[in-house]
């Protein structure tokens, strides 16, 4: 289930609240601008899947949120355990990276088709790790620092949403924030 756990961002150790239920994470992430919602499963994603199935599969609540957000590109990003003997390096690479705190020039918007992923957004003086589900469609406003976690040993497959080619580009902070704070098979092992 999804997951939303705030946390100061001077003491990663403190949860100032958490819960799985999803319509108290929509409103809690609403009165910060972030959105958060939820499309129906429409396919059971497997490594077999191919992006044109799945966009196929979306394809009406595809066609409605971009015409509603000005997005105009869409694309499929996944990394499974069977996607061969490159998956290890690929995932290492892809985990490390995004694991550091960085920000984006457009709204990053993702669906999760399947799997799990920490999206740890950096607002004001709280951290407030939000775990997506398949199923859940988050939308990160332009310019929120922010950081990844697709756990130790990534499974996941999303819809990513763009306004321009080089949308996803991230402007990382360098900023060591994401080092202290507990990552995602820490957060889900946490009752």
């Amino acid at each position: 289930m999804t997951l939303l756990q705030i946390m100061p961002d001077d003491a990663p150790d403190t949860v100032l609240f958490r819960t799985r239920d999803e319509e108290a994470i929509a409103q809690a992430l609403r009165e910060r601008s972030i959105s958060f919602t939820r499309w129906p499963s429409r396919v059971q994603v497997t490594p077999r899947t191919s992006s044109e199935e799945l966009l196929h599969a979306y394809r009406a609540e595809i066609g409605e949120l971009c015409a509603d957000q000005g997005l105009r590109l869409v694309d499929v990003a996944r990394l499974h355990p069977e996607d061969g003997p490159a998956w290890q390096e690929r995932a290492a690479k892809a985990r490390s990276m995004f694991l550091d705190e960085h920000r984006h020039t457009e709204d990053e918007v993702r669906f999760f088709a399947h799997g799990t992923g920490c999206f740890y957004l950096h607002l004001d003086d709280r951290v407030y790790a939000v775990v997506c589900e398949a199923g859940d469609l988050l939308s990160v406003p332009a310019g929120t620092r922010h950081w990844f976690d697709m756990g130790p040993v990534p499974d996941f497959c999303a819809i990513r949403f763009f306004e321009n080619e080089d949308g996803w580009v991230g402007d990382f902070t360098r900023e060591p924030i994401a080092e202290g704070f507990p990552h995602l098979d820490a957060l889900l092992g946490e009752r």
